[in-house]
């Protein structure tokens, strides 16, 4: 598991850059309208948009779905993420904390986004080895999405 970290890109944005040490890998943008955003992954463009107004989450580069999360209940802070016709769970590790884990189905524990203290959005970011990173992105750009909703 490769470790990266998740980091604003000033004090009152949504915007995020996912480093490796000092080098930028990818930027990581949430749009006014919380349930869309862009994602830049080594010079490549990558839309995150919602399949309808209560519908999947798609991750699409000109065209193709590269992965999809579902949202199996509104009153829960989780996704189902489908790549490569596998599913994954991410889900919030409690309803007290922002950190949120990565399950291959539901059970075992194969990743994580944990914020590096109570009162940031900076966050170390463990995700699958079998991932590419624009599938690690989306993992990283759902999770804000929750961040900026419970934050109102």
């Amino acid at each position: 598991m490769s470790v990266l970290t998740l980091a604003p890109k000033n004090w009152f944005t949504w915007n995020f850059s996912v480093r490796d040490g000092a080098r930028t890998l990818a930027d990581v943008r949430l749009s006014s309208w919380r349930d869309a955003g862009t994602l830049s992954v080594e010079g490549i463009e990558y839309v995150v948009s919602r399949e309808t107004w209560l519908g999947d989450f798609l991750l699409q580069q000109s065209g193709p779905v590269l992965a999809r999360a579902t949202r199996p209940t509104l009153f829960r802070r989780s996704f189902v993420i489908t790549y490569k016709e596998r599913s994954y769970t991410l889900k919030a590790q409690s309803m007290f904390r922002r950190t949120f884990v990565v399950l291959d189905g539901a059970e075992k524990e194969i990743g994580s986004i944990v914020p590096t203290n109570m009162f940031t959005r900076k966050s170390v970011v463990t995700l699958p080895d079998d991932w590419p990173l624009p599938v690690e992105s989306f993992a990283m750009w759902l999770t804000m999405v929750h961040w900026k909703r419970d934050q109102g």
